[in-house]
């Protein structure tokens, strides 16, 4: 009696129902589970939101009290021809800001924003970087030397501009009694314009390059030794470990210190204002809004056009920075 193979190909397989080749499961008994309703409102999920609501309002509205409601009012008041504590004011539509580019004084006032603002930002990074890689080497009474370079960025910039004003002083300052011991004439550091924007940037660099210093040792910490060690059995050089290894991974870090640290130094104001009340040289975008406002012009809406100008120019770069310097950094 012969026996007629159901599956001529040699498979294997469950038996076809209907030609689908799956079987029924209403046909075995088994129902097909229905999906869970998706209760988005629920008791739970309403208390949340009003816990939520709790914790953030208080944060919310103070921030827009205190800065985007003194924001929006200075974009009124960079439109109004006022003059600080007067009663009255006229509309100026865009007069102020057309009166600032086209004066005589924005080449000089844009230039030295831009000077003091590229000097500070990279003297404090790379020297900051520096002395970050000293303090990461095992040494004695390091943490005291950390503690030492970071101590004047915790300082107040009043308290730093005035000592350092006693330093530069060309009469009785302690760097001109060293000049004179080396039978040199001490420069004129407060009155010469030029001098007066070096001496400010030197004060700026030296109260911030803590902050780079200990930023950028928390990243170098934060690189694997084992990276290092195999690159050295491998032959590479210390330098060359630095730029192909130490540099990459540092870039985040770089990447953060360069956007606080512009921000930080297109709004320097108390040293500036300590070191030369009268702007000398030293006129960058916020100290020319204080001295139009609260000097001897008290042009209060020219001063918020001038203010208005530093915001973009700090949206623009901070913009810029994220769309395309980020994409040169190597997150790890």
């Amino acid at each position: 009696m012969s026996v007629v193979d159901a599956n001529p190909g040699g498979k294997s397989g469950p038996p076809s129902s209907g030609g689908s080749g799956r079987a029924d499961p209403g046909k075995a008994g088994v129902q097909p589970s229905s999906p869970p309703k998706n209760r988005r409102w629920n008791g739970r999920t309403r208390r949340d939101a009003w816990t939520f609501v709790l914790f953030a309002a208080p944060n919310v509205i103070l921030i827009v009290l205190f800065t985007y409601r003194p924001l929006l009012t200075n974009f009124y008041f960079s439109t109004l021809d006022w003059t600080l504590g007067a009663a009255n004011a006229t509309s100026a539509g865009l007069g102020n800001y057309v009166e600032f580019f086209t004066s005589s004084d924005a080449p000089t006032v844009l230039g030295t924003t831009a000077i003091f603002t590229a000097i500070t930002v990279g003297g404090a990074m790379a020297l900051g970087l520096l002395i970050a890689l000293a303090l990461n080497q095992r040494l004695k009474g390091r943490t005291f030397a950390r503690a030492v370079v970071f101590a004047p960025y915790v300082l107040s910039g009043v308290g730093v501009g005035l000592v350092w004003l006693f330093i530069f002083d060309p009469t009785y300052g302690a760097l001109s009694w060293f000049l004179r011991s080396l039978g040199q004439a001490s420069p004129q550091w407060v009155n010469d314009p030029k001098l007066a924007l070096v001496m400010v940037i030197v004060v700026y660099v030296w109260k911030n390059l803590g902050y780079c210093a200990v930023v950028y040792l928390a990243g170098l910490q934060s690189i694997q030794p084992q990276l290092m060690e195999a690159a050295a059995l491998d032959g590479a050089s210390s330098f060359r470990r630095f730029r192909s290894i130490v540099v990459p991974l540092l870039s985040p870090t770089t990447f953060f210190l360069l956007i606080t640290s512009l921000l930080s130094s297109l709004q320097a104001f108390d040293i500036i204002r300590i070191m030369t009340p009268s702007g000398n040289g030293t006129s960058t975008l916020i100290f020319e809004s204080y001295l139009q406002a609260f000097g001897s012009y008290n042009r209060a809406g020219y001063s918020a056009a001038i203010s208005v100008v530093l915001f973009l120019g700090l949206l623009v770069m901070t913009a810029v920075q994220l769309r395309f310097v980020e994409r040169k950094v190597h997150y790890s």
